[in-house]
């Protein structure tokens, strides 16, 4: 029996179309509307009813039928797999022939939900969409031809690998289907193919624009259609370049770079025109187009091209991307360049921040820094501009400096209060190329600072702010001239400067500064010791001053500074500068506040570099970490219990600091942990759902073992197994969650010693994999690996020593480039305590054992160089003649030179 047509009841339309048109209103009660909406999406055919609106509804006006599209969107986009088959096939039939509705916004609306639906049941589906498609297409009916673009363009976004796949009910793949009418077929006089872009030639701009964008959604996965055509669509590429359109032009320049990113051979032949054609595109009047095309230099630099190609262009293109280094009238900080210190912050000055975890162990605290940037909010001609010439300078090198400079110095020398622009992007430049070409500068940086220095007393805080960035990148030489004649008086000169533009009445100024002086922090170290007290004179009464948005940076330039000169803060003049304002603030905010944040994190960083100094606070940060767990462990159950909502950024930087306290008090810490549950809430950690808040717990699991392992106890037993899961299959998604558990795991064992054996077994299973895994895992985690599979067969060298063979040349490979410190220590005493019991286990690998062993630059501990001199001299007597002579040979002549020397072997 044939089902029946469904038809829309009159009063049922007439209803929702006054609820979408009412909906609409601003002054109306929109939830309300929003609930009435949420009682008819209860009926089973509301969708149909939103389909009807929106494809054949003209008595109502397009704005309605439009929202009544896009309520249509979002359901199919959440339930359409719960839509009764009729009722899809319904929705379907009624959107093919919208295509080409007359009103733009209609067709545009259809394509959007086409597309979704598309989605939902792929492309084999819903076959019908690429012939109603290419029936569009080639109807030369320009609404149908705009309508049936603009939904293949959404389709080839969502899903471009799928429309190159093979698909039942289809006789070719889908790209194959509509292609041949993007690309016009041609024939030549002996009849063989040749392709063009049909509608590149339209006159209508938009399809032009429809037709390059859908197209361009395949040059990453370049399908066979796209690669044996890639000549025709690179000439209709250039034959756009000129397009009147500005959003053709800077389709053009996206292709190009796309193209130059992922299949840069396709260009090689045509990159001198293409250069120069980039060239021009930036400057071209149209912003956008500007800024698309700026993104080639970078690209083509990180694409590895020859750079003799573009050798010859550099004159002027550094001439271009100085002139559009300087600020555009429109620029957007140019709005907030005067914003003074006393103007209120608004909530979207206070950025999304994001505390990253603790990390642990070998080179665990060597994690890069994202790239400071010129106190960007959101990215432009003129920050592209900097980045390409930054990109250009690590390829080029000195060799830009005879045509930047003198760009350089004459733009500096425009002292007028019309030419800031000018001064700030000269000092913007200077700042990019500072890495790339040091080489050359390095012999003008006396001049370079004795430059820069008095621009922090500019009238304009933009140029002050981005003097202060471009100061920061320069820090290091800075900091390593202090020991040349003058190098003294500079560096004082930069740290002064900073520091009183970290007191600057501009808000802008302020982070800048406070950034720029963070840097410069990181790389002086000790040479700040001598001016802790004007240092901390200068960021304390900045921390007097400051609103929320720039206190947060505060917070990280006072912790930079305790972690680059460590115990030297540990003075009671410093402390009374830096701790009472710290600890008044601490106390005024409740525990909901999210400014706690960069406040814990500045905490965790004075604690370590105060160590038993810090324990007249440590009680009270201490107790209010533990509350502030426990209060989350609530919330995460029960927020109306809790009183606050759940948050587990607070989890994460309580443990932290807890973790900063451990390492700092060291043992001191036993009393209050005893006095507390942090064993119980952190074995809730360890088991947390969340990645970073495991990677905390595990982090102050080992600093716990450090300081009071036995306060882990009666629970050792379920943290040694939940440390453990975390190295099992899924260790590549949690890289530094496996990190910190694989470091805590050792330190337990150090500290246990044999009460580790029920583990042992376990954590080797999972350690050997991580060692011998050939896909390139962390550097960090692979030695953290090494160490503890060390620690392991230390402590418990019967259970580990048996193993031996499974993995001593994967771990010898992991030892040789660990530092030299006393995690090594222990790892080398597993070493030796393993091949006592199991000598043969090891001959295999005697060789890269050996290069192990020579890795060492000085083992200060006299018992261990005693053990591994007794298991060479075993070695020797165990391979005997021939085959130690074998053994020696295969080593380097330097490494075996320096064993020999060491431990007379």
């Amino acid at each position: 029996m044939a089902t029946p047509v469904w038809h829309p009841q009159e009063e049922g339309v007439k209803e929702i179309c006054g609820l979408l048109q009412e909906f609409r209103q601003p002054s109306v009660d929109q939830s309300r509307i929003w609930q009435q909406l949420q009682r008819c999406s209860q009926f089973p055919d509301f969708n149909n009813y939103l389909t009807f609106i929106l494809c054949r509804a003209e008595g109502h006006s397009v704005e309605v039928r439009q929202a009544a599209g896009l309520l249509l969107k979002n359901n199919l986009k959440a339930n359409y797999q719960a839509i009764a088959p009729a009722y899809q096939h319904y929705i379907k039939a009624e959107l093919l022939p919208c295509l080409g509705s007359s009103d733009r916004h209609i067709r545009a609306t259809v394509g959007t939900v086409i597309s979704v639906v598309v989605q939902q049941v792929h492309v084999q589906g819903w076959p019908e969409i690429f012939q109603a498609i290419a029936q569009c297409l080639d109807s030369n009916d320009y609404n149908h031809m705009e309508g049936a673009l603009d939904a293949l363009s959404k389709i080839c976004e969502d899903m471009p690998v799928e429309l190159d796949s093979d698909v039942p009910g289809l006789s070719d793949r889908p790209i194959n289907v509509f292609l041949p009418r993007l690309l016009q077929v041609l024939r030549d006089r002996i009849h063989s193919l040749l392709w063009e872009l049909q509608f590149f030639s339209s006159q209508h701009a938009t399809l032009r624009k429809l037709s390059l964008g859908t197209v361009n959604q395949f040059i990453v996965s370049l399908p066979t259609a796209l690669f044996i055509n890639m000549d025709n669509y690179l000439q209709g590429l250039f034959s756009l370049a000129d397009d009147p359109a500005p959003e053709v032009r800077k389709l053009v320049c996206a292709a190009l770079v796309e193209l130059l990113e992922v299949q840069p051979n396709f260009l090689q032949p045509h990159m001198r025109n293409v250069i120069e054609y980039m060239l021009q595109a930036n400057q071209d009047g149209d912003e956008e187009v500007a800024l698309e095309s700026c993104e080639f230099w970078s690209a083509f630099c990180e694409a590895r091209c020859t750079p003799e190609l573009l050798r010859e262009f550099l004159p002027r293109l550094i001439t271009v991307l100085l002139t559009n280094m300087a600020y555009a009238d429109d620029d957007e900080a140019l709005v907030d360049a005067d914003d003074d210190e006393n103007g209120p912050d608004r909530d979207q000055d206070l950025k999304p921040r994001f505390h990253q975890s603790r990390v642990h162990g070998a080179d665990g605290g060597n994690e890069e820094d994202e790239e400071d940037d010129d106190i960007i909010n959101s990215w432009n001609l003129r920050k592209c501009s900097a980045a390409g010439l930054d990109i250009l300078s690590t390829v080029f090198g000195d060799e830009l400096l005879p045509v930047l400079m003198p760009l350089v110095q004459a733009n500096l020398s425009q002292p007028t209060d019309a030419a800031w622009k000018a001064r700030e992007a000269a000092v913007l430049a200077l700042g990019a190329v500072a890495e790339g070409c040091i080489n050359g500068l390095l012999p003008h940086l006396t001049q370079i600072v004795a430059f820069l220095v008095p621009l922090l007393e500019d009238k304009r805080p933009l140029v002050r702010s981005i003097t202060c960035w471009t100061l920061s990148r320069y820090s290091k030489w800075i900091v390593q001239a202090v020991g040349h004649p003058d190098g003294h008086a500079q560096f004082d000169k930069v740290l002064t400067g900073l520091l009183r533009r970290i007191l600057d009445s501009n808000k802008r100024v302020q982070e800048a500064a406070c950034s720029a002086f963070a840097t410069l922090e990181e790389e002086a170290a000790e040479e700040l010791a001598p001016r802790l007290e004007l240092i901390l004179q200068h960021l304390m009464f900045a921390f007097g001053k400051y609103q929320r948005r720039n206190l947060r940076i505060l917070y990280d330039a006072i912790g930079t500074l305790a972690d680059a000169v460590g115990s030297e803060l540990n003075e009671v003049k410093y402390l009374e500068i830096l701790m009472p304002p710290l600890i008044n603030k601490w106390q005024q905010l409740p525990d909901s506040d999210k400014d706690l944040f960069p406040l814990l994190e500045c905490f965790t960083s004075i604690a370590q570099a105060l160590g038993s100094g810090f324990s007249l606070y440590a009680e009270p940060v201490f107790v209010r970490c533990i509350n502030l767990i426990r209060t989350q462990e609530v919330a995460k159950a029960d927020p109306g219990r809790a009183g606050v909502a759940y948050d587990k950024e607070f989890i994460v930087c309580s443990l932290d600091l807890l973790s900063g306290l451990a390492e700092g008090l060291g043992s001191s810490i036993e009393s209050l942990v005893s006095r507390s549950d942090l064993r119980d809430l952190l074995l809730q950690c360890c088991a947390d759902d969340a990645a970073d808040v495991r990677q905390s717990a595990l982090a102050l699991l080992g600093d716990l073992a450090k300081a009071c392992a036995v306060h882990l106890q009666p629970h050792l037993p379920d943290f040694l197994n939940l440390a453990a899961k975390q190295l099992g299959s899924e260790v590549k998604d949690n890289v530094s969650v496996a990190n910190n558990a694989c470091w805590a795991i050792g330190e337990v064992a150090v500290k246990v010693r044999q009460e580790i054996s029920p583990v042992v077994m376990n954590v080797i299973t999972c350690l050997v994999p991580i060692l011998t895994s050939t896909e390139g895992l962390n550097k960090s985690l692979l030695e953290n690996s090494a160490i503890t599979l060390g620690r392991l067969g230390w402590v418990c060298p019967d259970l580990v020593a048996p193993h031996m063979d499974h993995f001593m040349l994967a771990w010898c490979h992991a030892l040789r480039s660990i530092r030299d410190d006393v995690e090594k220590e222990d790892a080398f005493r597993g070493l030796c305590a393993m091949v006592r019991l199991n000598p043969g286990g090891a001959v295999s690998a005697f060789v890269p054992m050996c290069e192990a062993i020579g890795s060492w630059h000085e083992i200060r501990s006299a018992d261990l160089r005693s053990e591994i001199a007794q298991v060479l001299h075993g070695y020797k007597q165990l391979l005997s003649g021939p085959t130690w002579d074998q053994c020696m040979a295969a080593l380097d002549p330097p490494m075996r030179e320096k064993l020999v020397k060491k431990y007379q072997i």
